[in-house]
């Protein structure tokens, strides 16, 4: 007798411990399932909303002042995806990993099957044109966003950004975060010939 009356208490508060410990283990569950769905971490595996969708429309001014050719390099106009695959790139040049992408980007400006297009995110235009100057402009477009409109429309989380515009003017593909040597090969260049082949 005096054993079941002990052993029904504990196993009382053994089911109530468990009972409490459970929506801390299911919010741990899907804590797990969460981070594995944004890539484990990985913020260039976070999923647009925007890709299969039209380019924004937003028209940008043109970079004050910067020239290529003895003339003004003109500011984003969305007409122009249609017809030619593009990569545009969301930068600045107070953003430290802009700087490191560069290079990369003038490297990959010299592929002559796309239009390499900058749009220039809350920038001073004397600092933007100074950060081309050092590097070279890989970019046929720039557009200024000087108060970061243009890119909520496009989605932008932070700078750098870079889209591949398909043929038919819609977002074929979104890499967060810089160009790297370890991704401009394996997935940037890869997701262009995709666009390039007119696949999905």
């Amino acid at each position: 007798m005096s054993d079941n009356g002990t052993t029904r208490p504990q196993r009382r508060s053994q089911g109530r411990s468990w009972l409490v410990a459970l929506p801390l283990i299911a919010f741990a569950l899907l804590a797990g399932l969460f981070w594995l769905r944004l890539g484990a971490g990985d913020p260039a595996r976070i999923p647009s909303a925007l890709i299969g969708r039209p380019a924004p429309q937003t028209i940008l001014p043109p970079l004050d002042g910067l020239v290529a050719n003895g003339a003004q390099v003109p500011g984003l106009d969305p007409a122009a995806f249609k017809g030619q695959v593009s990569v545009v790139n969301v930068w600045a040049s107070w953003c430290v990993p802009c700087h490191d992408e560069a290079p990369l980007l003038v490297q990959l400006a010299q592929d002559k099957r796309i239009r390499m297009i900058g749009i220039n995110y809350k920038d001073s235009p004397d600092n933007a044109r100074r950060f081309l100057g050092r590097y070279g402009n890989p970019f046929v477009e720039v557009g200024t966003d000087a108060n970061g409109r243009a890119s909520i429309e496009w989605g932008v989380y932070g700078v750098p950004e870079t889209f591949v515009i398909g043929r038919d003017g819609a977002i074929a593909y979104k890499l967060i975060g810089p160009i790297t040597p370890q991704n401009i090969d394996v997935v940037l260049k890869a997701e262009i010939e995709k666009a390039l082949r007119g696949k999905p």
